[in-house]
């Protein structure tokens, strides 16, 4: 994903934590849908946290790598209790954000430019694996994401099987992407704050049989944690041992 796609997010979070209340994202995906996007989730304390959040953060273990961490909420909550955590980010607005507010360890990069760790769990929340845009970009995450860990290493993250949706819009959506050769949880939007779009980016929403078999060629086994009415899931892969690719680079000290 382009930084560039962000911005509009990231201006949003820094004027909400300048002290603007009511700073909210515009989303629009590409056949017109347009939904509202408060930037006071992304500001939330532990008491506010789902239950898909509060699981993951009881299954961290070790050192930590919090991949997407927005403004720093759940890499705080693991902070205060005691864990190892770098936080990383490719909005500069969320790293500066993540700093001031406390945050011990941040790095503004690309995970697919970090080759740090072993970590013992990397953490998406938030759909953040949507970053990934499309099935083929899971497949390269997933593999990269296996350089990262230990051998007992473990990946969480939450993501969304939208065809649990009664919305006809969505529904229509998912169909059109059925009709194009693509799969149905391919997104494609922008974000919108103030009057300035961003370009239009890729995002990815995939259900938890899809993950799974997508999982394990990459060396991890799929273990879906919790499971809602709604769509939303929380997913544990773990670590294959032995199965990190011959072209993965070599680790170095947690950074």
């Amino acid at each position: 994903m382009d930084s560039k796609s962000m911005d509009p997010y990231g201006q949003a979070l820094l004027d909400f934590h300048n002290g603007g209340p009511s700073a909210t994202i515009t989303v629009h995906r590409d056949d017109g849908y347009v939904s509202p996007l408060p930037a006071a989730v992304f500001f939330r304390k532990p008491a506010g946290f789902s239950d898909i959040e509060k699981d993951a953060i009881e299954l961290c273990t070790g050192d930590v790598l919090d991949i997407g961490a927005g403004t720093g909420c759940h890499s705080l909550a693991l902070q205060e209790r005691g864990a190892n955590i770098l936080a990383i980010e490719i909005s500069p607005q969320a790293a500066e954000i993540m700093k001031q507010r406390g945050v011990a360890k941040t790095r503004l990069v690309n995970v697919y430019e970090l080759h740090g760790g072993p970590y013992d769990t990397l953490l998406m929340m938030m759909h953040g694996i949507g970053m990934v845009e499309t099935l083929s970009g899971l497949d390269r995450f997933l593999r990269h994401a296996r350089t990262l860990v230990k051998e007992d290493g473990r990946l969480l993250l939450d993501s969304l099987d939208v065809r649990r949706t009664d919305d006809p819009k969505h529904r229509a959506y998912q169909e059109a992407n059925r009709r194009a050769g693509r799969y149905f949880g391919e997104i494609r939007m922008q974000f919108e704050y103030k009057g300035v779009r961003g370009p239009l980016f890729g995002w990815l929403h995939v259900d938890a049989e899809t993950l799974a078999d997508h999982a394990g060629p990459a060396g991890w086994e799929c273990r879906i944690i919790r499971q809602q009415e709604d769509g939303n899931y929380l997913a544990q892969l773990s670590a294959k041992s032995g199965s990190i690719s011959r072209g993965a680079k070599p680790r170095g000290a947690l950074p």
